[in-house]
């Protein structure tokens, strides 16, 4: 048996008992079975990570098998890529790549066998025929008035149906069961179709194919397969499995169908035939476009294989169908990307920023660390001068109230670099800012500077900057159940794609390779898109936002109304009534239960901010956990990023009191992340484990091997095997290309899991490097 980590779910359960009990001779084959007529998509995913999971964990293998039984959709362009998504994701199947074209020879023997068998038979009705005989759940079915065709006709109109004697639909082949079976499906089912048309693979040698049902389980039976894990929609199927089975055994092993939730995502539709119409109609690039939810589509928006793995594992394997929130696919993708992506600055809407202080004609080259307070971790040259630029929506001429950004008279820090304060905006004929005139403090350079400010925005050199297309992706559609519009077309997203195509970026981006992966700051995740990207110009496609831009924006309006832009906000004194605002509710919360106000003064009093002591007590449920947090020793400022920034998004509309990690527990999670006892990035993967199924944070630290990795023999074998798989980028590194330090030190922390110490881990890789 493997030694890989044993899956906590129903099916693994299934899978250990029959290995307890000595079925099937003590083995395990799985099969991930994809019909090649679309791209395989995240609800794929789940299924490949199953089966392959599952066989890797209990020493069995998995086999990649193409049902291509159906020639008329199906197309070697999909079983290429799905073979390319499949590897990507980490399935290995060896030599065991199968088609269901290679039985067609070995299933039409079954099918002869039942019918000399008296359990098939040659049917000459038409479709609509058969369908109105089969009957329905309330009425049974009747016999087709071929059904009592003796063995020797029903051989040879069968065999005529092979030869290509007889037109599409003029026969079909159909099992002899029961026309009143309680499951309608038994009813004298379908076995083979006519179907005079060209296969990918076979040609035209064949001109009848197999129906699924028939086709299925002989696959399963012919390689081996002792579990075949598929999802509901196939459960009234399994019936007809068996049957097939039973009908034309004996087998070793015998396969058994097993079922489980198919994935129903928030904001998403997974059909593989309204996909394929929003390629075909243009409304998206193509099945790898970044807005689809396949895994081509995925892959070239920048997410990660461990992100997938990582969402699998926070949903688990249910029983029962339910529509999963995209908030936890997007909380996964975070997770992931915000321990691997370093910081980079890039201004996406830009405003001319003249620094009218700064001597004349001087640059100055700041060192600013890839990893704001991991210094260990590398750092890069940014050039900074009197002529820079800012996002303009950090600027505003008369600020809100809490504005924290830009205006006549404040003072921000621009990130990495000094104070800066706007003495004057300069406007256009017609009003509008165009530039800004500032002045910065020379001596506030870096934050321990000491000097405090409202806020800290990010910028770039005016000239030395490089011009960057930047692809703005968003969710596809707008609404969380595309599929109960009356068209699903109509719930699309008007904002799913926006390309600023003025957008500026740091001079260390210019060079960056295709698959690059950055925290543009303060913007999102981007990733340096591997179709369009050119040497010298990479296109910048984001992957995801830093924080949830959809969880606090107003009740989604009726489906019809999707493709209508979204309303901006009311300027202030609009005469419609204000909605009630979130921290209106809160508020009122507070005004409610003198106990909440005196818990709000009381954070505060112990360092949180007003905006956290606000989200900690809107309701008595949260605040009591947050204290119970503390109570184990947690320091109230780490309790609160995390529970506000983390644990918030993986609860999603449970009940903190609801999840299998209490209040104490998470306290005593919070108070191993503050004792340095892992890094972040496996600190946020351990919080997803124990939200998931619970557990005492210290044994969980342990059981799955997060804890900082300081052996300097294990770190410097991780340094060997990273280097070895990036030859190129270590001959670049070792001609002078210094930058690539960042990305090979990003390969040894994956190399550790990110469990890693990033300061001994840069030394050891430094020394290696010569």
């Amino acid at each position: 048996m493997s030694d890989a980590p044993k899956p906590q779910n129903f099916l693994a359960a299934i899978v250990e008992a029959d290995l307890r009990a000595g079925r099937n001779g003590g083995r395990v084959v799985t099969r991930f079975p994809p019909e090649p007529n679309g791209f395989l998509h995240i609800g794929h995913a789940k299924s490949i990570l199953l089966n392959f999971g599952l066989a890797k964990a209990f020493g069995g293998r998995t086999n990649l098998r193409f049902d291509d039984t159906n020639p008329v959709t199906e197309e070697t362009e999909y079983v290429e890529a799905i073979q390319q998504d499949v590897r990507w994701l980490g399935g290995d199947w060896g030599d065991r790549v199968h088609y269901a074209s290679d039985y067609f020879e070995r299933m039409y023997e079954c099918a002869e066998r039942l019918v000399r068998e008296g359990k098939a038979y040659v049917d000459s009705q038409t479709q609509e025929q058969i369908r109105e005989g089969r009957g329905s759940f309330e009425r049974p079915g009747v016999d087709s008035p071929y059904r009592g065709r003796s063995v020797e006709e029903n051989l040879a109109l069968l065999r005529r149906m092979r030869a290509g004697e007889l037109p599409d639909g003029a026969a079909v082949l159909r099992a002899k069961i029961d026309m009143s079976h309680p499951n309608v499906l038994m009813r004298d089912p379908l076995l083979y179709r006519i179907r005079h048309a060209k296969h990918h693979r076979t040609g035209d040698r064949w001109c009848i194919y197999p129906m699924y049902d028939f086709a299925h389980p002989l696959e399963d039976a012919f390689e081996g397969v002792t579990h075949s894990i598929c999802t509901l929609e196939f459960e009234s199927n399994r019936e007809l499995y068996d049957w097939v089975l039973d009908s034309l055994g004996p087998w070793d092993p015998r396969p058994h169908q097993y079922e489980f939730a198919r994935l129903a995502l928030g904001y998403t539709v997974l059909s593989k035939r309204k996909l394929l119409q929003l390629v075909q109609e243009r409304r998206v690039s193509g099945w790898d476009d970044p807005r689809m939810p396949t895994i081509a589509g995925m892959r070239r928006r920048g997410v990660t294989p461990e992100a997938l793995r990582a969402f699998a594992e926070l949903i688990g394997v249910a029983k029962n169908n339910s529509v999963v929130d995209i908030g936890k696919l997007e909380f996964a993708i975070r997770g992931d990307l915000e321990g691997r992506a370093p910081r980079a600055l890039a201004v996406l809407a830009p405003l001319p920023v003249t620094i009218v202080n700064w001597p004349a004609g001087e640059v100055e080259e700041l060192d600013v660390p890839w990893w704001p307070g991991e210094p260990a971790r590398g750092s890069r040259k940014v050039p900074f001068s009197g002529e820079l630029l800012v996002e303009r929506e950090d600027f505003a001429l008369e600020p809100p109230k809490g504005w924290r950004r830009l205006a006549p008279g404040r003072e921000v820090r621009l990130a990495g670099a000094y104070v800066v304060r706007c003495e004057e905006a300069v406007r256009g004929p017609g009003g509008e800012v165009v530039a800004l005139r500032c002045t910065y403090d020379p001596a506030s350079l870096g934050e321990a500077a000491g000097r405090k400010v409202s806020g800290t925005i990010h910028w770039v050199d005016a000239r030395r900057s490089a011009p960057a297309e930047v692809r703005i992706y968003d969710r596809l559609f707008a609404v969380e159940q595309p599929d109960a519009a009356p068209s699903f077309l109509d719930a699309l997203n008007p904002d799913s794609l926006r390309i600023e195509q003025g957008a500026r970026v740091e001079p260390a981006l210019r060079d960056a390779p295709p698959g690059a992966r950055y925290q543009f700051l303060r913007q999102g995740y981007f990733f340096a898109d591997p179709v369009d990207s050119r040497p010298g110009a990479p296109v910048w496609n984001r992957t995801i936002t830093l924080k949830d831009t959809w969880a606090s924006r107003a009740a989604p309006q009726p489906a019809v109304e999707a493709r209508k832009p979204r309303e901006r906000k009311e300027p202030a004194g609009a005469t419609a009534a204000p909605r009630k605002t979130r921290a209106g509710f809160r508020a009122d919360a507070r005004a409610a239960d003198p106990a909440l106000r005196a818990r709000y003064a009381s954070y505060q009093a112990r360092g949180l901010s007003a905006e956290e002591a606000d989200l900690l007590t809107g309701d008595a449920a949260t605040a009591d956990y947050f204290d119970a947090a503390v109570a184990a020793k947690a320091a109230p400022a780490s309790a609160a990023r995390w529970l506000l920034n983390d644990l918030a998004g993986l609860a999603g509309d449970h009940p903190l009191g609801e999840l299998p990690l209490p209040g104490a527990a998470f306290g005593r999670f919070v108070a191993l992340v503050d004792a340095g006892r892992l890094t972040p990035s496996a600190a946020k993967t351990l919080l997803a484990d124990l939200v998931a199924h619970g557990g005492e944070p210290e044994a969980r630290l342990g059981a799955l091997g997060l804890a900082k990795v300081d052996d300097r023999a294990a770190i410097e074998a991780a340094v060997e095997k990273a280097l070895a798989a990036q030859p190129r980028e270590v001959e670049r590194y070792r001609a002078g290309e210094k930058k690539l330090l960042g990305v090979l030190l990003g390969a040894v922390m994956r190399q550790t899991g990110g469990a890693a110490d990033a300061a001994l881990v840069r030394k050891m890789l430094t020394e290696k490097l010569g």
